[in-house]
């Protein structure tokens, strides 16, 4: 028994001498592999980490290029609209324009016809005259000479557009001089008559006097004479011309409101 035992604490002492070197050769063993595992594993991490920011990162591009096609499209279908306006705006543009152009046609037809009217808007007609004589190196209106001019003047009462014109004359005795005033005094005379009692507006009266000058008879006798010693009154009416302007101007009105 005393033999025994230092044997077996021998032998125990050997075998924890030898467990513990063992563990100690598998702590040194595996210790290198675990750190290599571990190092693989924050690798992996590392890389599980970088690809899902790689997959956020594609996610938003892909997010931002949705966007731009939705909102390029969404411009292509703006602008197709606008196209389509701008076209609908541009047929009604040309159907104003047509519209237009058949209002000018017509208007210019009815302005040519005005035109032509207008354009002798001042040429007075004669409308009516008289031939008031006198008696040698007289001005002083008779009866018979009133009477011609009072028929005159209610021929002239109702027009709108109308003028007088009053030449005196003398026969060829006397001077010139003398003439030329003599016959403005007849003509004077038979103005005032038609003013002031007739109302006849003064503006509308033109006298002369044109004295021995455009003689009615050329003869140098007592008849001849007696025909020149005169006062020739005219009377010039735009009437009829100014209804053809009224005439016209309502066809212009007529074409245009076709």
């Amino acid at each position: 028994m005393k033999g025994f035992l230092p044997t077996t604490i021998l032998v125990t002492g050997a075998m924890l001498a030898g467990g513990c070197a063992t563990k100690k050769y598998v702590r040194n063993t595996t210790a290198p592999i675990q750190a290599k595992v571990d190092q693989v594993g924050e690798q992996t991490t590392q890389n599980t980490t970088q690809i899902q920011d790689t997959r956020n990162q594609l996610k938003q591009v892909d997010e931002k290029a949705q966007s731009g096609i939705s909102a390029a499209q969404e411009r292509a279908a703006t602008a197709d609209q606008h196209a389509g306006d701008a076209m609908n705006r541009a047929n009604a543009a040309n159907q104003l324009a047509t519209t237009a152009d058949q209002k000018a046609d017509q208007n210019a037809q009815g302005l040519s016809s005005l035109r032509n009217v207008v354009s002798n808007i001042d040429d007075y007609k004669l409308q009516t005259s008289t031939t008031v004589p006198f008696p040698f190196n007289r001005y002083t209106l008779t009866a018979d000479n009133k009477a011609d001019l009072d028929k005159l003047a209610d021929e002239v009462k109702n027009d709108r557009r109308y003028f007088i014109a009053v030449e005196g004359y003398t026969d060829s005795v006397g001077t010139r001089q003398y003439n030329e005033e003599l016959s403005r005094r007849r003509a004077e005379a038979v103005e005032n008559y038609l003013v002031g009692q007739h109302d006849i507006p003064l503006f509308r009266i033109h006298i002369i006097g044109l004295g021995e000058d455009k003689p009615v008879d050329a003869a140098h006798n007592r008849e001849a004479r007696a025909k020149n010693r005169r006062v020739e009154v005219k009377v010039f009416s735009a009437d009829q011309v100014l209804s053809s302007l009224n005439t016209g101007n309502a066809e212009a009105s007529r074409q245009e409101n076709k």
